[in-house]
């Protein structure tokens, strides 16, 4: 059941605060509208991932959410996920091997495309959440986006933006904090104008965080530098560069893969509390990255209406993992099976470039804008696997000797190449926004994609070639009644190559299975109120996929046809300034997912799914925050976050129970300069799973309470 109370509660204490502000004289209110942003709506922003044409979020026919640079230091976000997790409908977590698992709308792994400066690299487990500090914002476009994207993202797109260099202003600024676990992060950004006067005028970024923490779970450890830089060139009035390099190294320590759930295991699944932070993995497991992006951007004003940008873009990620992974309680969970060790690395590449074209201009006498482009990309990836399921020993929870790599007998073997993949992507796109009335617009576009995919299984020296075309788009109707009050319209579809990503599919996942295809229908509307002091979107959806695969329940690496699977939802976001001091801001999602065609075979018999919801989706999720000026340079707030129960299996007979966290927060502003903040995360240390591995039933628990401690500065 939604925790209504507690969330009343809060939302009580903004009442109580406005009662009191408004028997306070005038001449005490000292704050300024400025002090309370940071959760507020903004819909007049442009926004990159919701369109190629410039267009904010009041103008796109979508539903679209931001968590900007001030948001994420609102909210005191620490990776990019935790960003994602603020905007409306998403739920993110990152169980081992899966990388950055997120859930919205009803869809979930790549049917949610999660793109780094608007590339999608085509895998999850390269969406590894990491330090924030060096992104800019984080954004969300709901519904099938195949027409801005490429294949795949029938559910929506998250885009993670990093900074750039800016001809805004020099600037100084770091970061440096300290929390539960020994959590630790050290930051630094500047951004310096190199030269002035006539000529070519050059702008450079540097930003390094290094993160590093010891885990809620034992022996968990974790450390990560991430180092970005820019160079902006104005080369003339009408031609820029921008150079962009981005290094990543990252190292765990016996990473955790999971808690094992009690037996018997049906119903709402339960861990042993007691024994909840034990790490069953060997004591010197790993997981290793080291990534590399490089991006040129070249933009060139042709004219006052015409406009050229050419990206150029490579990544290269190598990541390593050595594991012991899988854990199961006894009949009569007096001990613990371990079994499941596993080595892998992956190599992956990819090298592409866009192309793209904009245009404002006139069609039929109507303001018309438009957008063409070309697309290429070269997505490569081999892996190196050796794995035995076999279990390795039984340990006693209350107390156990976790073992090293080196005693599971066969895991030494040589490292040997298992699969290999090409996924090369050609693309053609066009959009346009026409002016068909002073009040109404309509924007359009097409997309086509040719997919020519191989791969090759190098034990056994199969291969597989395969082409696919798609063709997708999307209509919408944009209707303003006012310059702050708008409705709109969509239809989009979505097209996606079986086995999802292909990047990590196998011959079995693929074989001769065909395109998937998804539809969209959505309803909404975006205004302000009450003189500007309150903004709110609302959208209504429904989605359609159709010849939609999934994992085997029966059969590892292979992939069963679904049939079918529709999500129909709602979507609420709203920010009210309550009064000069105090701001509230807070979004709802609702969605009734479940599979309309499904036959699974388990132990040979087949079962239809029919009705049934998807494995990892809640139905419900919900954030608040309240924000409060609680004397000159002091600010105060606290915030709720609620998600529903989720499924633990396709027959829906296995499920995790729903979980609300409360968090406070205090900020000090010493002077211009320099900020102190404290942060309380799990306020009432809520014991809770963000994610169920679905064939081993491991619990992934979330952080329990937890202090932060930062000092932040900026000149």
């Amino acid at each position: 059941m939604f925790r209504l109370t507690t969330l009343a509660l809060l939302i009580s204490s903004v009442t109580c605060a406005w009662a009191q502000d408004e028997t306070l004289p005038a001449s005490t209110i000292s704050a300024t509208a400025e002090s309370v942003e940071g959760t507020q709506l903004d819909l007049d922003q442009p926004i990159a991932s919701g369109s190629r044409l410039n267009l904010s979020a009041r103008e796109n026919p979508a539903s679209i959410s931001v968590a900007d640079r001030a948001m994420m230091e609102r909210i005191g976000a620490r990776t990019f996920q935790d960003a994602a997790n603020a905007l409306p409908g998403v739920n993110a977590s990152a169980p081992p091997g899966l990388g950055g698992y997120v859930s919205y709308r009803g869809f979930s792994g790549s049917q949610i495309s999660q793109m780094f400066n608007g590339i999608n690299l085509q895998y999850g487990a390269a969406a590894r959440p990491i330090g924030a500090w060096i992104y800019d914002r984080v954004e969300l476009l709901g519904g099938p986006s195949s027409f801005l994207n490429g294949s795949g993202a029938v559910g929506g797109s998250l885009n993670m933006i990093t900074k750039l260099a800016s001809r805004d202003k020099d600037s100084i600024e770091g970061r440096v904090s300290y929390g539960r676990y020994d959590s630790m992060e050290t930051a630094i950004g500047i951004n310096q104008a190199l030269n002035d006067g006539d000529g070519p005028r050059h702008y450079a970024r540097l930003d390094y965080s290094r993160t590093q923490s010891n885990g809620y779970i034992d022996r968990q450890e974790n450390g990560a530098g991430n180092l970005a830089f820019s160079l902006l060139s104005d080369i003339n009035e009408r031609l820029s560069h921008t150079l962009a390099i981005e290094y990543l190294e990252e190292k765990e320590d016996s990473p955790y893969w999971g808690t094992p759930t009690l037996r018997p295991q049906s119903g709402e699944l339960h861990i042993d509390k007691h024994n909840r932070f034990n790490n069953y993995n060997v004591e010197d497991g790993r997981y290793e990255q080291r990534t590399r992006w490089l991006r040129s951007i070249t933009d060139y004003q042709i004219s006052d209406s015409l406009q050229l940008r050419n990206t150029f873009y490579h990544y290269n990620g190598e990541r390593d993992y050595r594991n012991l992974e899988v854990y199961r309680y006894s009949a009569d969970n007096s001990g613990v099976v371990r079994s499941g060790a596993y080595r892998q690395r992956h190599d992956q590449e990819v090298n592409g470039n866009r192309l793209e074209l904009t245009q404002q201009g006139e069609l039929f006498g109507l303001a018309s804008d438009w957008a063409y482009g070309l697309d290429y990309s070269r997505n490569q990836q081999t892996n190196y696997p050796l794995s035995i399921s076999a279990p390795f020993d039984t340990v006693n929870p209350d107390g156990f000797a976790p073992g090293h790599w080196g005693d599971i007998n066969g895991m030494d073997a040589p490292r040997s190449k298992g699969r290999s993949t090409w996924t090369n992507t050609s693309s053609g796109f066009v959009e346009n926004r026409t002016q068909l009335t002073e009040q109404l617009a309509l924007i359009s576009a097409l997309r086509y994609d040719h997919i020519d995919f191989d791969v090759t299984e190098h034990a056994s020296g199969k291969k597989l070639d395969r082409r696919w075309d798609t063709v997708t788009g999307r209509l919408g109707l944009v209707y303003a009644f006012t310059p702050t009050f708008s409705v709109y319209s969509q239809y989009s579809t979505s097209a996606e190559p079986p086995g999802g990503a292909l990047t990590s599919a196998s011959i079995a996942q693929v074989g001769d299975l065909d395109i998937s295809t998804g539809r969209q229908v959505e309803v909404g509307t975006k205004f302000d109120f009450l003189d500007g002091r309150g903004t709110a979107t609302a959208a209504a959806y429904q989605i359609v996929r159709k010849n939609i695969s999934v994992p085997s329940s029966t059969t590892p690496n292979t992939t069963e046809q679904a049939g079918q699977q529709t999500s129909t939802g709602i979507e609420l976001a709203a920010s009210f300034k309550v009064t000069p001091k105090l701001l509230a801001a807070a979004n709802f999602a609702w969605v009734n997912a479940e599979y309309d065609e499904f036959n699974e075979s388990v132990g040979g018999v087949v079962y239809s799914r029919k009705g049934k919801n998807p494995v990892n989706i809640p139905d419900k999720t919900a954030n608040l925050w309240l924000t409060y000026d609680l004397a000159p340079g002091w600010q105060v707030g606290a915030d709720a976050r609620y998600v529903a129960s989720v499924y633990a299996d396709t027959a829906n007979t296995m499920w995790l129970p729903s979980y609300t966290l409360y968090g406070l927060s205090s900020t000090y502003q010493m002077n211009k300069n320099l900020q102190l903040s404290a942060r309380l995360r799990n306020l009432t240390d809520e014991v809770y799973a963000n994610y169920i591995h679905q064939s081993n039933l491991q619990y992934y628990l979330g952080e329990p309470r937890s202090l932060e401690l930062a000092v932040q500065w900026s000149y």
